[in-house]
């Protein structure tokens, strides 16, 4: 693949690898080296370089040894916090969108459970994962409050890399979608206590699958993130 040299270069090879990380194509514990990410791109060493120590930075990549670098692996307690963070905040952004929850807004939300629902009979893991970000990213914007969305994009990149992880087969597809409905059932009612509680357990109850797949697994594991 051959990035045309720009002098946004350094940026746009950062998000090719993020997004070759997000989706399994470079897998946990994968060394990578500038050289052949280079090659990869069509592109110097110099903007790989870049891309590579701000990845670190955000916890994607990390060093390993003098072999160089790898792509982080999946760590079950790092799961656990980024859910928790996760749960806390679509708690919160759930209960202040079921005050809000009216036609147009119910609306929208029946059609995002429609679209997941397309999703699982599709069995497409990307298709998946993009329908199950768009259903939480519209619990924030029906909040009213944009600092939701903002405060958890720093963590959604991983977590869009861990769903990977969660949506390894029908059923966990089928759960998390009904989970979903469940949810959108709560905010359409407006009952702003039973939406967060939804929201919570389900986000709780994914951070204890993934958790325990990984110390099952005795760590990250490339069919893990492979989605």
């Amino acid at each position: 693949m051959q990035l045309v040299l720009q002098p946004d270069l350094a940026e746009r090879v950062h998000d090719a690898l993020l997004e070759s990380i997000c989706a399994g194509r470079l897998a946990p514990g994968e060394r990578v080296t500038q050289e052949g990410l280079a090659a990869m791109f069509g592109v110097s060493r110099q903007p790989v370089l870049q891309a590579l120590m701000l990845l670190k930075r955000q916890g994607f990549i990390v060093d390993a040894g003098r072999k160089g670098v790898m792509v982080a692996p999946l760590d079950p307690d790092h799961v656990r916090h980024l859910y928790e963070i996760r749960a806390a905040l679509d708690g919160a952004a759930a209960r202040a969108a079921a005050v809000r929850m009216e036609g147009t807004l119910a609306a929208r939300g029946q059609a995002l459970l429609e679209a997941g629902r397309a999703a699982v009979a599709s069995g497409d893991t990307a298709r998946l994962i993009a329908a199950d970000v768009d259903f939480h990213l519209f619990i924030y914007e029906a909040s009213g409050n944009p600092l939701f969305a903002q405060t958890a994009a720093s963590h959604w990149r991983h977590l869009r890399r861990i769903m990977g992880a969660v949506l390894r087969d029908r059923g966990s597809y089928e759960t998390v979608w009904r989970e979903h409905e469940a949810i959108l059932q709560a905010l359409v009612a407006r009952d702003g206590a039973r939406a967060e509680a939804l929201v919570r357990a389900h986000a709780e109850d994914a951070a204890a699958r993934l958790a325990a797949s990984l110390e099952r697994d005795g760590g990250s594991d490339s069919r893990l993130a492979a989605g």
